[in-house]
């Protein structure tokens, strides 16, 4: 079993983290170190379900916030970008930005807070960078929800040392056009269903996404075809045509509510609904959310993809996205994350969770 020194520099940490590979569905090693780790803090109490480690306080204090980060990476290049490397201030190779900077504050916030002002629960989960059915925070959402009760939550996602509020909802939907085959040579024979998708893409470019602002951030609001397709052969008129859509809409509607405008966009067509993830308010009228952002002294904005912050909004949980390294740079072959911003971000979480 590898083993994780909490009492470490906090970049050293990380490297550490960093250092035990834990691509989707291969966390269990690093779940392991974090799990005795953790266990070995008599001021915690651990859970663990599969590769997610939750750890808490229960000092009895009027407030409850959470911390989680996912210990889970993409795959490495060939040849792997790990071990780590520090060049000129930066922590160089895999998860240095997504995530595990974060989770690495949140180990030496376990560690070294052992009487926070607000009890803690710390999240540690598997399998967020891959589809939805394997991610370890919606397994415990749906088999431990006790687990992760809280007046404020935190997820500690790469955002260039800000604060991000919630995150905008997104869904997906085929529209389609409906045609008559015939052959080519031939065409009044038939109906082009291609020709057709014009209107929808017409639609499209005379939309005007709105800017709604919620709990006093922006979100701007998307509505593109990202995909379309029809046809069979070069010899046949087409019968169908398919647009494909992606509306990313404000945390101010339910998925629902935005399916129900985008039926509304394109009416007269079939609209068939292929994915859908609500969005999440910040909840900044929230006083544990207020302290949070008053402590960190950092201006806030929206979120403007999707995070798993989603998933607390869905259990009466207002989130914000706080966590070293610049988005830019996840997933990219040279991941890099600035030492500076792992430090900084920990030095204000402790302000925040032990103010003097």
């Amino acid at each position: 079993m590898a083993d994780l020194d909490l009492t470490r520099d906090v970049v050293d940490l990380t490297a550490d983290v960093c250092d035990i590979a834990s691509v989707s569905k291969h966390e269990q090693t690093l779940a392991d170190a974090v799990e005795k780790a953790l266990r070995a803090l008599p001021h915690l109490r651990v859970d663990r379900d599969g590769n997610t480690v939750v750890a808490r306080t229960d000092l009895g204090r009027d407030e409850r916030v959470l911390l989680a980060g996912h210990l889970d990476t993409v795959p490495l290049t060939d040849p792997p970008n790990l071990p780590v490397r520090r060049v000129d201030g930066m922590l160089v190779g895999r998860g240095t930005t997504d995530m595990k900077g974060g989770v690495a504050v949140q180990l030496a916030l376990a560690a070294t807070v052992p009487e926070p002002s607000r009890d803690v629960t710390y999240v540690f989960y598997d399998c967020e960078e891959i589809e939805d059915e394997f991610n370890g925070l919606g397994r415990i959402a749906r088999d431990h929800p006790d687990w992760l009760a809280a007046d404020f939550a935190v997820l500690l996602e790469p955002t260039d040392g800000g604060i991000e509020g919630g995150c905008k909802g997104t869904l997906r939907v085929d529209v389609s056009t409906k045609g008559i085959s015939a052959h080519s040579a031939r065409p009044w024979n038939g109906h082009n269903a291609i020709h057709d998708a014009g209107e929808i893409l017409q639609r499209l470019s005379a939309y005007e996404p709105a800017t709604v602002t919620v709990d006093g951030l922006d979100y701007h609001e998307a509505l593109n075809a990202v995909g379309i397709s029809g046809g069979i052969a070069g010899n046949v008129i087409p019968d169908r045509c398919t647009v494909t859509v992606n509306y990313r809409f404000a945390p101010d509607k339910s998925g629902q509510e935005a399916l129900a405008h985008v039926h509304t966009v394109f009416t007269g067509y079939d609209v068939s609904l292929g994915d859908l993830a609500d969005g999440a308010r910040p909840g900044l009228d929230k006083p544990a959310a207020q302290s949070f952002v008053a402590a960190l002294d950092l201006p806030v904005t929206a979120k403007e993809g999707w995070t798993d912050v989603a998933r607390f909004s869905t259990l009466g949980v207002p989130a914000v996205n706080f966590g070293p390294g610049d988005p830019n740079l996840a997933h990219t072959d040279d991941e890099r994350c600035p030492e500076q911003q792992i430090t900084d971000a920990l030095t204000a979480l402790r302000r925040w969770l032990n103010p003097a």
